[in-house]
């Protein structure tokens, strides 16, 4: 089978830091490469794979600011395009542009939905409801006015993160900081449970953080690390005690609620979009209501064994179930 994989060009693909949708088209391209398919990877020219990569994009729009994104993003989409014939199926991870050549060409096309920036967008999605073919990846992230032929959760390589039995006593927020991921309340939390908080992330709002987020910085009980790359983020999410996530949108899927349990380490989430599909309350985790009660779950981690975790992420959350459920559906689309 020749398939198209479409990532964004924000970010290199598989990313050095952040970048979820780039992370997981390049897990999908890499496990279908692994189990012999002919893949083209479509995304930055920096990007790497063991599948075929083409594109006219060298750097991701967000790692040279002088480059304007909707010229990067058009010239990107239209090159793949261009080339659509050449594949049996096109997999598009780049949100609603390419949906508008859909109806240009004949390949089939998948779209795995990460998210909806804003219900502006949903029009697009609708308008092409027969010419795609929509994926969600939760159960939680559908909007009822679209067509989906499945939900497929994302899917993480395990071998890049190590179960830890033993871990340390600090507590850990891991993500962009910003509002909707709860950084401020993470630190609520910590300084209500009198535990020590590692922050990791890149700042995605720098009024937030600035305001919300440094006047609480001390490298005591609140220490704020920057952004990780993989090596440091599997330290940091293996020796901690709890992951907290107490966000404040509806979220998608959150990649490292996923990546925690891998680790062994269990999940303090606030009830928020995916949270109770992606965290077994109270076998890996706890799905919560507010600080408080985020506050007593702290105290009842002790009664998680770690090795739930890891097998409850490895069960749902893996890069082969993934790739798996995804040639199901490339092949159900082809007949």
């Amino acid at each position: 089978m020749k398939v198209a994989i479409l990532s964004p060009v924000a970010w290199r693909t598989p990313p050095r830091h952040y970048g979820p949708w780039e992370q997981m088209a390049s897990n999908l391209a890499e496990g279908l490469a692994a189990k012999g398919n002919d893949v083209t990877l479509f995304a930055t020219l920096d990007s790497k794979t063991q599948g075929k990569l083409d594109g006219l994009v060298p750097v991701g729009y967000e790692e040279d600011k002088s480059a304007d994104p909707k010229v990067l993003e058009c010239l990107h989409i239209s090159y793949a395009m261009e080339k659509a014939n050449q594949f049996d199926i096109l997999h598009n991870h780049f949100d609603f542009l390419p949906l508008t050549y859909s109806r240009l060409i004949k390949t089939p096309m998948i779209t795995t939905i990460h998210g909806f920036s804003s219900p502006k967008i949903i029009p697009v999605f609708k308008r092409y409801n027969d010419t795609t073919n929509y994926v969600s990846i939760s159960n939680s992230d559908r909007n009822p006015e679209l067509n989906y032929i499945a939900t497929v959760y994302n899917g993480i390589n395990k071998n890049l993160f190590d179960l830890n039995l033993e871990p340390e006593d600090y507590l850990l927020f891991f993500g962009r900081i910003h509002h909707d991921k709860g950084t401020h309340e993470a630190i609520k939390i910590a300084k209500k449970a009198k535990m020590k908080l590692i922050i990791s992330g890149i700042i995605q709002d720098q009024d937030y953080f600035d305001q919300k987020v440094a006047p609480y910085i001390n490298n005591e009980d609140i220490v704020f690390v920057g952004s990780s790359g993989p090596e440091k983020r599997n330290q940091l999410l293996g020796k901690a005690k709890a992951l907290l996530h107490p966000i404040n949108f509806n979220e998608p899927f959150g990649l490292s609620v996923a990546e925690a349990m891998f680790c062994g380490t269990p999940v303090i989430a606030f009830n928020r979009g995916s949270m109770p599909e992606v965290i077994n309350d109270p076998i890996t985790g706890f799905v919560v209501n507010d600080i408080s009660e985020a506050v007593k779950k702290i105290q009842q981690l002790d009664q998680i064994d770690r090795k739930n975790c890891r097998e409850w992420a490895e069960n749902h959350f893996s890069q082969e179930k993934m790739v798996t459920d995804y040639i199901k559906l490339y092949n159900q689309i082809l007949t």
